[in-house]
């Protein structure tokens, strides 16, 4: 194991990288040249904690920075970022093969390139606008004096490729890294929006996403649900599948093993969606959560001139694999996702804003799952973590507290729900510490956090929608109030 101090040195190194070096420099390089063999054999070893993780992550991206800066200026001379992208392209196309192969060396390899596609794309991002961006995908090196080639569109064929990349190639310990990588890549490419306050509809990303065959957008949507429905964990690092080829050949050749150690955290648990929590940094879930956060962006995308947002259609109209009902759905290419797994999930991921976010997005859009979550007899196991996130209202962030009072609001429209929380008896909750509660209904604990919500609300935020929403919850649940326990009838009494 290598010391902290040890990777921070090490990884300010790669841009010393011979390799690297040549990659953005003034000279082109061919596709065919066994050159990119050599930069894309690299190897890794075991991942540690998140927390040294996200500082791996901020380390690898100041040393890749100053190299995207000059490959940048480069480019348009040498063609090296299509030529890279083009060595990812190939290797693509044979990946299915090489997963029913375990062709560990080939998966590798692929992965190892998209990586750094998915570094220099994120520089490329914050250094320029969408057209530029095609056009650094487009330049090609061309000999003095020739005819300009038929200009290939490489971002788009990129992107189709991620997709069914994802869609295609199956979970497995040697394929999670590439998956996880193709996931990671196109919410980079979505990443535009993060730098215009107006809703981008006119980008090439945006179009090249929403132009998806309908069948291809519905298979994207349920490979993404079920990424995150198995909560597969990360798999321990294949070591030792590269031989060097040659002495300071290979992207880490030549480096001590603490780069390999903070490039393999870099890959599978730094950036976007990390999660706080001493659960999430002993079992990391890198894809199951960058799968959700690519789900909640892609429905989230503007309807389209002409049709409406495919990947919303597609979760607006999923169905239990349970359901056999002939009747037929109005939305083509309708899947159907085990409901009991997708209930479970959601269940254990509730302190994640982005899963809150996705169970009211299904609650609120997708009937197929609002009556089933309704039909459960165990609703409190989604209801008692709700409850905790409203009930730690000062330490959640503003929208994670609303999303789960917008969820109760919408369980509590039904006459059935209201009902069966007052029938659902708990023993010992331990989280709620203003009174020992030995044992309580489902339904008072529900009134007593509402109404501690209320109160926050109004010594703290004094948030108008906060505190309505609050009440229309209490008012929903009044007509079946029973047998309330006698201190949840206390605070009824004192604070309304």
């Amino acid at each position: 194991h290598q010391e902290m101090g040890a990777n921070t040195s090490q990884i300010g190194d790669l841009s010393e990288n011979q390799s690297l070096r040549a990659l953005v420099g003034t000279e082109a390089i061919s596709e065919n040249d066994p050159f990119w063999n050599q930069l894309i054999s690299f190897t890794f070893t075991s991942p540690t904690s998140r927390r040294v993780a996200n500082g791996d992550s901020k380390l690898l991206e100041e040393a890749v920075t100053p190299l995207a800066k000059i490959l940048i200026e480069n480019n348009p001379r040498t063609g090296n970022f299509g030529a890279l992208v083009r060595v990812f392209l190939g290797r693509t196309r044979e990946l299915k093969i090489s997963t029913e192969c375990q062709d560990q060396l080939f998966i590798w390899q692929a992965h190892n390139t998209l990586f750094m596609i998915r570094c220099l794309l994120k520089v490329f991002i914050r250094e320029m606008n969408e057209e530029e961006l095609c056009q650094q995908f487009e330049y090609q090196q061309r000999a003095p004096g020739s005819c300009e080639a038929e200009s290939e569109d490489l971002l788009k064929e990129m992107i189709c490729n991620l997709v069914h990349l994802i869609v295609e190639v199956p979970l497995l310990d040697i394929t999670y890294s590439i998956l996880f990588e193709a996931v990671t890549t196109l919410l980079v490419l979505l990443s535009y929006q993060l730098f215009h306050k107006e809703i981008l509809r006119d980008g090439h990303i945006y179009k090249y996403l929403m132009q998806g065959s309908l069948e291809l957008t519905s298979r994207l949507v349920k490979t993404l649900l079920y990424n995150f429905i198995r909560q597969e964990k990360c798999p321990p690092p294949v070591t030792h599948i590269f031989e060097p080829q040659s002495e300071g050949g290979g992207l880490l050749y030549g480096l001590a093993s603490g780069v390999a150690s903070g490039l393999w955290n870099v890959f599978t648990l730094g950036g976007a969606g990390s999660r706080t929590g001493s659960d999430q940094e002993q079992h990391p879930l890198p894809l199951s959560t960058q799968s959700l956060l690519l789900l909640l962006v892609l429905s989230n995308l503007t309807d389209g001139p002409d049709q409406p947002n495919p990947y919303r259609q597609a979760i607006m109209s999923f169905k239990n694999t349970q359901d056999t009902s002939s009747i037929p759905s109005p939305h083509p290419h309708t899947f159907q996702i085990n409901f009991n797994s997708l209930y479970t999930a959601l269940c254990d991921q509730q302190r994640s804003d982005p899963a809150t976010l996705l169970l009211y997005t299904l609650l609120h859009q997708n009937a197929n799952v609002r009556t089933y979550v309704l039909s459960r007899t165990d609703v409190e196991n989604l209801v008692m973590p709700i409850l905790e996130i409203l009930y730690h209202v000062e330490d959640r962030n503003s929208h994670h507290v609303y999303m789960a009072l917008i969820i109760l609001l919408i369980l509590t429209e039904d006459d059935t729900f209201n009902r069966s929380i007052h029938e659902v008896m708990l023993k010992n909750i331990t989280w709620y510490t203003e009174r020992s509660l030995t044992e309580i209904s489902l339904g008072s604990l529900l009134i007593l956090v509402v109404i501690r919500t209320i109160q926050f609300n109004m010594t703290r935020t004094r948030d108008k929608y906060l505190h309505t929403n609050c009440l229309a919850a209490l008012a929903n649940m009044s007509a079946q109030f029973r047998c309330l326990h006698q201190y949840a009838a206390q605070r009824i009494i004192r604070e309304i």
